[in-house]
């Protein structure tokens, strides 16, 4: 079968597709063959050995997938072959099949686009986690989305508003944040023409945001949290911008806010009952038709270079997806 290899830490273009052999379902495990593999973020550090995690070589980027369920290991009830699946890996996804544990597995219901669905965990997941688990976000609140067009930006604007929340999107350009709206967004910032601390300020008639979720890190940590409300949740959820942000804090001793790091990775290990009901639920909306998951673009395995570029160049809006 085909995957996608990282044989040496570098850039996209120094990945290589190559014929590996097929998997087999060990105890617990099933195979699926991949019909779609979602990129994200990260998988443009981890390629790079700049991310917390450090496969062995030579492993494939590409956290989550959807596919078909091809055999089951010893000890496995709950799946068949035949069964729609989708699933999370940490990486390796970006292949023809996998071998998985098969409580990584959750069941597709019949008519969710398996392309979509492939891009549901990594983004949804994290951050559902983030505004339910961490922020416990109430009715009524309003939420400030940092990054807001890219795939977990997207996701928690869409999450924000079906939780009940007024959703602020926060972006570098006009037309990520038009495309923020058409997915929910009740107000606008470009931060890359406006003040940010300003704007949230003034959107919220002084006030500030209750929470705050920040993907982005960088220069925008800081002034985001100047504009935080009285007892608000300041949520960590990564570094795109690539500069990790050092934040006074006196100002969370201002606002008696607090500053909650959202490592869903972890949450994943430590709570995976928990995890799986708060997929479960993902999945149930994404049916309904309440989650878009939209994907900006689909490639094949032998475009995967073409597709990290996208992301590492955070042109993408919604996910990214490998056909398999």
């Amino acid at each position: 079968m085909k995957a996608v290899l990282c044989t040496r830490y570098g850039g996209p273009d120094d990945l290589e597709l190559a014929d590996v052999p097929d998997p087999i379902a060990g105890d617990g495990q099933a195979v699926v063959r991949v019909a779609a593999a979602a990129l994200n973020f990260f998988d443009t550090l981890i390629i790079a050995g700049k991310y917390q995690t450090k496969p062995s070589f030579p492993f494939s980027p590409a956290a989550e997938f959807a596919g078909v369920v091809e055999s089951v290991g010893a000890g496995v009830s709950a799946l068949a072959p035949g069964d729609r699946v989708v699933g999370f890996m940490g990486y390796g996804a970006a292949r023809e099949r996998v071998s998985v544990d098969a409580v990584r597995l959750t069941k597709l219901p019949a008519g969710v686009d398996i392309e979509r669905a492939a891009g549901l965990i990594v983004t949804y997941a994290t951050t559902y986690y983030a505004l339910k688990d961490r922020a416990g976000l109430k009715v009524g609140e309003t939420l400030a989305v940092l990054g807001a067009s890219g795939g977990t930006g997207l996701a928690a604007v869409e999450l924000g508003k079906l939780m009940g929340a007024r959703v602020i999107a926060c972006a570098s350009s006009d037309d990520k944040l038009a495309f923020a709206r058409e997915h929910g967004a009740d107000e606008v910032i470009n931060y890359a023409r406006d003040d940010l601390k300003d704007g949230l300020r003034k959107l919220t008639g002084g006030k500030g945001a209750d929470v705050i979720y920040d993907p982005v890190g960088g220069p925008f940590a800081e002034q985001a949290l100047r504009s935080i409300a009285w007892e608000g949740r300041f949520l960590v959820v990564g570094f795109a911008a690539g500069d990790i942000p050092k934040l006074p804090l006196n100002l969370v001793l201002l606002k008696s806010c607090d500053v909650r790091g959202v490592f869903w990775g972890a949450f994943t290990e430590r709570d995976p009952a928990a995890n799986r009901a708060n997929i479960a639920e993902l999945v149930r909306w994404c049916a309904a038709g309440k989650l878009s998951a939209h994907v900006h673009a689909a490639f094949p395995l032998e475009k995967t270079a073409e597709a990290l570029k996208l992301l590492a160049e955070r042109k993408a809006m919604g996910k990214v997806i490998l056909r398999a």
